[in-house]
């Protein structure tokens, strides 16, 4: 296992970082302007500005290398009268060289290898390259030849593929293939162009007329297969005007086409220009002509020497590409005396010197600026002599001795011209035979763009040292924006020229959107392509030259500046490339670049260094010009807070420009484009992309190399840094540099990411990703991969999904693993590696059959994954426990998503939420979300053992082994339960509840039971369970105090014999409280007596319920009134006062004082009172109503006595007496006595207080009768008293108060009056008795 673990990815600082380079890459683009905006300056409709240098070093071209014709061809100019002519083809890389009828094609890269062909009879004057109707050959033919001879033209396929060679090195193979294509012509053809769409266009070398050379695949009945269709004469709507072809001394001479606008020029000798657009089938559209072109010109630059009648001819058309003039400039031509004519579309009402324009279709163009040619030029021999001022007489003072006189050149005859990307060269005969002079031109950006120049060297008169020849016409443009100008070069070549080309680039992808720098800006573009090169055909072999870039021009000052000394070109070459854009070149010199070394004008690929003396050179100038950082304070009035911003030194820029510059081809293009098969390619090709890689990590060796560049200067050592601004500058400096380093690193890593996942088909690993990642990953840039949250989701899961490919191959992934963590360590970390190296320990478990050795993989297994769980995806934590349920591993299908779950919450921010009862709006539900979810895995682990062992259990019976599910589902709640994670236990035990598993539950009594029953949110469920639980834990008084608690509650939704039922239960629990239990007997004590008052009081009002439930359906208030009894419990005074004072329920009334203990008189006596009224006034029958009193009364006393609260004796006797009073006619003697006695008063009490009314003398019974009906009442009572006291095992028996009772029997006989015989009779009655039994 590899140790080294890269530093987490910062991703703010990665993004900070990117912001700086998209800065530069606004900054590049404003830097230098477009062509056309140095042409097209309000004022300046001419100029002639240019920087003539004599030295090598400044000189804007050089002769690379020059190729001569094989001598093999030579054998074929067999006599001195042969036709030969030549041209190039760079597309293929071939030059054709005619020799009469033979055509010849040479591979001039290879310089040997020639193709012929031979095989028609008629001499070849021209030959083009185009491309094919669509369809109509092999897929193998790419382009045709047209070869055009006096009499014929003739098309040939041919096929260009490019092999791979030893040395990384592009060169095309070709075949050429027979078309049967071919027609007669009276007219020679010459000038071919091809349209993208397969058209082909000429003219005619005799009669100058335009045509078009149109083939299809059959003949048909208005078509021949092949034929030449006259575009200038003939009925055809898009002819051209006759005035404008008719005349032979007017002929056309040139067509030039133009891919992006979709047209073609033509040139004629007379200087017309007319611009056409193809349209339909065998049709074309004249759009305009220019003509008096002279004329035009002239008005612009009046007074020009180069612009009169006998100099003015026009020689050649050049198309501006929208990429080179996005401003407008479309077409330029060059005179044969060097003058250059710019064309842009010009305003729908401007159309002067146009004939024939449309108002629709594409604008007319106009002429908009004149550029002169150079007129102080020097002679080519002037160069070998150069003379340059040694340092010590720079900048010659007037008076000084000058150089001697230069020679001029006047360029006059030129004849063929080449442009590309605002470079244009030319070619003319040179003044010694069997040589040609090339007048090459470039921009001069350090006179045209915004560098940061801080001391730019102005232009010198004629006679200085730098030959610099201003010039401009109508005042001069205005400040704001700076004129064309450019360097001017004469090169001598030896032959006679016959065609020039610009060598093909292999352009890198554009820049995304509108952050392109201009096609000039070469300072933005030298350290990633090879520097623009122009070859040139002659007579004796092929010239390369090549434009010396700034940087080449840098390298050639650092040589001069390391063999001789001489700090003052250096320096000059500073003043006029400004601070920054010098150290960010200086840079790139000294870490070494894939374009330093472009000999043959491609980058090798490899890295290319200076000599380590030039390194030197470059790293200490670097170091010297960088200069240091400074603090610009900026004061906020009215605060003591003083901010500032950081000017950074030009090192550190340097760093911006170069490593901006170097990532631009990529950095804000999409990553892919649409393939095959619906599948997605990468973007930008492979090549470009190691080659930036390879220049990236030069850079960053370098860096590593030199720390010290970025924490003192020159001028200011880090010793002496003292004021607090210095401090905070370069604090600022360092923070920047330091965030720009790690891009770099994360950059180079993601390359090497895309490439490794490309070498792995990329396309298809992303069609295996889940459906957000393909949409997410289809719209990210390559920046957007390497800074954001986003770019680390998508590298993540393509790992994950070449892992998993690797895996499902049987393949180790411990390769791929190393080479991503050691190539692509930030997007593979050891993390990532421990959970690869994980699944692959699953996969070595599912393949043994060995139970040790699977026990040993999946152990390892689950140790990976835990090491490595911080990165794991939920995702792939549900598929791993979805393969240890399958292994049947409990542990692992336990333990890793327990070990998830807190990674996932590492400060237990989730755990606390849950802990206050989760809150809403709280960001800490995140958190706890997580733990959840992985609580959710467990629990379906635990339900997938349960269901596997349930099937075991139902499909066989064999011996239980460590491997049985049984086995495996009981280890697996062993360590569910094991875990100190409370929250996990608590949704364990919701679970286990959930599954009606609570008896379970509560017989294994978990540790974190009693706090997940007592949790908020409470419920009935849950407190019955607890009371449980404290019941099974020998806890009964807890038990007690939870269904007390239960009952009362008004939170659950109970019914009310269901309080009373927990009422009952919480005083069951209470006694069952041992006295010696935690030293609560007092306490204990007291809550029981309190619990059976309540429960008193619950019986109270289930007896009122019960009473009043039949009147449920009564008035909407009874309703509710009545339904409010079952919500909760009510007090003994609520009762009372709500219910049984509001319904008039005197036997509730009662109850409630019985229960209560309240002794009040004025409540109890109106409601026996109230209960005796309404008796008496039931029926007037006496004797039903003393049934129903006795009815009524009895239950009461049965029921209350001996309350007084509830249940008065004295006065419900006295009530009683006064009814048998007002009644003794009806009622026979005794009814009242034994009514209380009925109602279970002692015959003693009743006896007594009988006895006090007999001696009370108080009304009602100081009137005789009363008293004697008392005394009838008292001998009935004795009487059946001592009738209970014989009878056998009577309680009263041994009670019997005799002497008393034989006592008072004898008052009663003394007082009673002689008439009541009855009563006498009873009492001697009880006489006998008392003396018989006792």
């Amino acid at each position: 296992m590899p140790s080294f673990q890269p530093p987490p990815v910062d991703l703010p600082a990665l993004s900070a970082a990117s912001r700086v380079l998209q800065d530069q890459f606004v900054k590049d683009t404003q830097s230098i302007p477009e062509l056309s905006d140095t042409l097209v300056v309000p004022g300046a409709q001419a100029s002639a500005s240019y920087s003539i240098f004599p030295d090598d070093i400044r000189v804007p071209y050089q002769k690379k290398r020059f190729v001569g014709i094989p001598d093999g061809l030579f054998q074929y100019y067999d006599s001195t009268s042969v036709t030969s002519h030549m041209g190039l083809m760079p597309e293929i890389e071939r030059a054709w060289i005619s020799i009469d009828h033979k055509l010849f094609l040479w591979d001039y890269i290879d310089g040997h290898d020639i193709s012929s062909f031979v095989d028609q009879p008629d001499v070849i004057t021209h030959v083009a390259l185009v491309k094919p109707r669509q369809k109509l050959f092999i897929d193998e033919i790419s382009s045709l030849l047209v070869i055009c001879t006096p009499l014929s033209v003739l098309l040939l396929g041919l096929s260009a593929s490019s092999p791979a060679t030893p040395n990384s090195r592009t060169h095309k193979e070709i075949k050429l293939y027979a078309t049967d294509l071919s027609v007669p012509s009276d007219v020679e053809m010459t000038s071919v162009v091809g349209t993208q769409e397969g058209r082909i266009f000429m003219c005619g070398s005799q009669d100058g007329n335009l045509y078009e050379l149109h083939y299809q695949e059959k003949e048909a009945w208005f078509g021949k297969r092949v034929q030449i269709i006259n575009h200038s004469v003939g009925g055809m709507q898009s002819l051209l005007p006759r005035f404008a072809t008719q005349n032979i001394d007017d002929r056309i001479t040139s067509v030039v086409y133009d891919e992006r606008r979709k047209c073609f020029y033509t040139l004629t000798t007379k200087n017309n220009i007319s611009v056409y657009q193809p349209t339909g089938e065998k049709s074309v559209q004249h759009i305009q002509t220019i003509s008096n072109i002279y004329k035009l010109a002239q008005d612009k630059a009046p007074g020009s020497p180069a612009i009169t009648p006998q100099n003015f001819q026009i020689i050649s058309l050049h198309v501006v590409d929208e990429s080179e003039a996005r401003s407008g400039v479309q077409l330029f031509v060059i005179t044969s005396n060097g003058v250059r004519l710019y064309f842009s579309p010009s305003p729908p009402y401007n159309q002067s010197y146009v004939i024939g324009a449309t108002s629709s279709g594409p604008r007319a163009l106009q002429l908009v600026h004149v550029r002169l040619p150079p007129s102080n030029l020097l002679h080519p021999d002037e160069q070998t002599n150069a003379y340059r001022p040694t340092a010590s007489t720079y900048g010659i003072a007037p008076g000084s001795a000058l150089p001697p006189a230069p020679r001029p050149y006047i360029i006059s005859c030129l004849e063929s011209t080449c442009s590309s990307d605002g470079l244009v060269i030319a070619a003319q005969q040179g003044d010694t035979d069997g040589t040609d002079y090339v007048l090459c031109l470039a921009p001069d950006l350090t006179r045209i763009g915004s560098l940061g120049q801080l001391n730019l060297p102005q232009p010198q008169q004629p006679n200085s040292q730098s030959y610099q020849y201003v010039g401009g016409y109508n005042g001069g443009p205005p400040s704001g924006r700076p004129p064309l100008t450019e360097y001017a070069t004469l090169l001598s070549i030896p032959g006679r020229t016959w065609a020039m080309a610009a060598v093909p680039q292999t352009a890198p992808a554009p820049s995304a959107g509108s952050q392109r720098p201009s096609l000039i800006n070469e300072l933005a573009t030298q350290f990633g392509s090879p520097p623009r090169q122009f070859m040139l055909l002659t007579n004796v072999g092929l010239t390369f030259l090549a434009k010396r870039r700034a940087l080449d021009y840098l390298q050639a000052v650092l040589e001069e500046l390391h063999a001789e000394g001489d700090v003052q070109p250096i320096l000059e070459f500073r003043d006029s490339f400004g601070r920054d854009q010098t150290c960010a070149m200086l840079l790139g010199l000294a870490c070494g670049n894939t374009f330093l070394d472009t000999t043959e004008g491609v980058s090798s690929g490899t890295i290319s260094m200076v000599s380590p003396d030039i390194a030197a050179v470059a790293k200490q100038a670097f170091y010297d010009f960088g200069e240091r950082p400074m603090w610009n304070e900026r004061m906020n009035y009215g605060t003591a807070d003083n901010q500032g911003t950081a000017i950074f030194s030009g090192r550190r820029e340097a760093l911006v420009f170069y490593f901006a510059r170097l990532v631009r081809p990529f950095w804000q293009a999409k990553m892919l484009k649409p393939g095959q098969s619906n599948l997605f390619d990468l973007a930008i090709s492979e090549n470009v992309l190691v080659t930036i890689q390879k220049n990236l990590f030069a850079l960053r060796d370098f860096l590593d190399k030199n720390p010290q560049l970025f924490h003192s200067s020159p001028s200011e050592p880090a010793a002496t840094r003292s004021s607090v601004a210095d401090q905070e500058a370069w604090k600022a400096e360092q923070h920047s540099v330091t965030e720009l380093v790690s891009l770099l690193s994360r950059t180079i890593e993601a390359l090497s990411f895309i490439l490794l996942l490309n070498d792995y088909r990329l396309g298809e690993l992303i069609s295996q990703c889940d459906s957000e990642i393909q949409k997410l990953v289809v719209s990210q840039t390559f920046s957007d991969l390497i800074t954001t949250q986003n770019g680390v989701s998508i590298s993540r899961a393509l790992v994950n999904v070449v892992i998993d490919q690797q895996i499902g191959q049987q393949i180790s992934i411990d390769a791929i693993s190393e080479v991503l963590q050691h190539r692509c360590g930030s997007f593979c970390s050891t993390d990532d590696v421990m959970i690869y190296k994980a699944k692959e320990n699953v996969r070595k478990a599912v393949e043994t059959r060995n139970p040790i050795e699977r026990q040993n993989w999946l152990a390892e297994s689950l140790r990976l994954f835990i090491k490595g769980a911080r990165i794991l995806e939920f995702d792939h934590l549900r598929e791993v426990c979805g393969d240890y349920q399958q292994l049947g591993y409990a542990k692992g299908a336990i333990d890793l998503p327990l070990t998830c779950a807190q990674i996932l919450d590492p400060d237990n921010s989730g755990l606390d939420y849950w802990h206050m009862g989760s809150p809403p709006d709280d960001p800490r539900g995140v958190q706890a979300q997580q733990r959840i979810h992985c609580y959710e895995l467990i629990l379906d682990s635990l339900m997938a053992f349960e269901t596997t062992s349930l099937k075991a259990k139902n499909s066989s019976v064999g011996v239980l082994t460590s491997d049985e599910p049984e086995s495996v589902r009981i280890h697996a709640y062993e360590l569910a339960l094991l875990s100190e994670d409370e929250m996990f236990h608590s949704t364990l035990y919701d679970w286990l509840i959930g599954r009606n598993l609570a008896d379970d539950l509560l017989q294994m009594r978990p540790p974190f039971l009693e706090a997940h029953l007592k949790r908020e949110p409470a419920n009935a469920h849950k407190y019955q369970l607890l009371w449980q639980f404290y019941v099974k834990n020998g806890q009964p008084l807890r038990a007690a105090e939870v269904l007390g608690a239960l009952a009362e509650s008004d939170k659950f939704d109970l019914q009310l014999d269901a309080r009373l039922e927990y009422l009952t239960l919480a005083v069951a629990n209470a006694k069952s409280h041992p006295i010696s239990a935690g030293g609560r007997h007092e306490t204990a004590i007291a809550f029981l007596t309190d619990l059976e008052e309540k429960l008193e009081v619950a019986q109270v009002q289930l007896e009122i319920y019960n009473i009043l439930s039949p009147h449920i359906n009564d008035a909407e208030e009874v309703r509710d009134r009545i339904q409010l009894l079952c919500t909760k419990l009510f007090t003994m005074s609520e009762l009372f006062q709500l219910y049984a004072i509001p319904f008039d329920l005197p036997t509730m009334k009662l109850l409630c004082l019985h229960v209560s203990e309240h002794r009040d008189d004025s409540l109890l006596r109106p409601i026996w009172n109230n209960i005796f009224d309404s008796i008496l006034e039931e029926t007037p029958d006496i004797l039903v109503t003393a049934d129903n009193m006795a009815a009524k009364i009895i239950p009461l006393g049965q029921r209350f006595y001996p309350s007084e609260s509830a249940f008065p004796l004295r006065y419900i006797a006295s009530l009683l007496v006064r009814f048998t009073l007002a009644n003794t006619s009806s009622l026979s003697p005794g009814w009242a006595p034994r009514t209380l006695i009925q109602c279970g008063v002692p015959f003693l009490e009743v006896w007594d207080i009988f006895h006090e009314m007999y001696e009370s003398q108080v009304p009602p019974f100081n009137n005789q009768t009363n008293v004697q009906a008392i005394s009838a009442d008292i001998a009935v009572l004795l009487s059946d008293w001592l009738q209970e006291a014989r009878r056998p095992q009577s309680f009263g028996r041994t009670d019997f108060p005799v002497g008393r009772i034989d006592l008072a029997v004898d008052q009663y006989l003394t007082e009673l009056e002689p008439t009541r015989t009855a009563t006498k009779s009873i009492y001697e009655d009880v006489k006998r008795q008392l003396r018989k039994n006792w």
